[in-house]
């Protein structure tokens, strides 16, 4: 699993001044918890631009006051107006205790189903999962290549080792449709068993 490490401070001074001034200098507070203590840090925004935008699911080991937590992103606060990254929470990974994380999905394959002329369509990108720290993975790999027209891979489908899948197991992630060419194709093609049009037959 990809890691990245983020240098922080440990916050002292709390309350909305605080805050803008933190803000103004391009530092973003945040909280690492789910460890023996929590953590109010800070660091700054472009430290934690990596794992804040990317699909991807990483680790990131964060260093705050001599200290190292090895962490997975939990949430994310927002301006409604600019955009701007407001709070970062963190999780901290704790050797004997599962985690619920969100893991990207991997479609892999050609399916039989796009041979014959159908369309995949993809209608999850990722699922949600419980895990120990060590079983967690980048992402899901899902294989499509025996998915043939008009069919659906769902959750319930889906291979994830040691992690249990937290979704509804009846919800499909992808599916192969008729493309229109192939609903007209269907649609002009002579039926099976049809009889044959009869010969006119000759004038006497």
């Amino acid at each position: 699993m990809k890691s990245i490490t983020i240098e922080g401070q440990l916050r002292t001074e709390m309350g909305k001044k605080a805050t803008r001034q933190l803000r103004s200098q391009e530092l973003v507070p945040g909280v690492i918890y789910g460890g023996a203590k929590e953590i109010t840090f800070v660091a700054s925004a472009k430290a934690l631009r990596p794992i804040v935008y990317t699909p991807e699911f990483m680790q990131a080991e964060i260093q705050v006051d001599g200290s190292t937590y090895q962490c997975i992103l939990k949430d994310l606060q927002f301006d409604r107006v600019s955009d701007e990254l407001l709070h970062i929470d963190f999780l901290e990974l704790v050797e004997d205790k599962k985690v619920v994380a969100t893991l990207p999905l991997h479609l892999t394959g050609t399916s039989v189903g796009v041979k014959a002329g159908g369309k995949l369509v993809t209608k999850m990108k990722s699922l949600k999962v419980k895990a120990f720290p060590k079983d967690l993975k980048e992402s899901i790999t899902v294989d499509v290549t025996n998915l043939e027209l008009n069919g659906n891979i769902r959750v319930q489908d889906v291979v994830a080792g040691n992690m249990e899948i937290l979704n509804s197991p009846r919800i499909p992630i992808a599916s192969v449709v008729m493309t229109r060419q192939l609903k007209q194709e269907e649609a002009t093609a002579p039926k099976a068993g049809a009889a044959a049009p009869k010969a006119a037959a000759p004038k006497k």
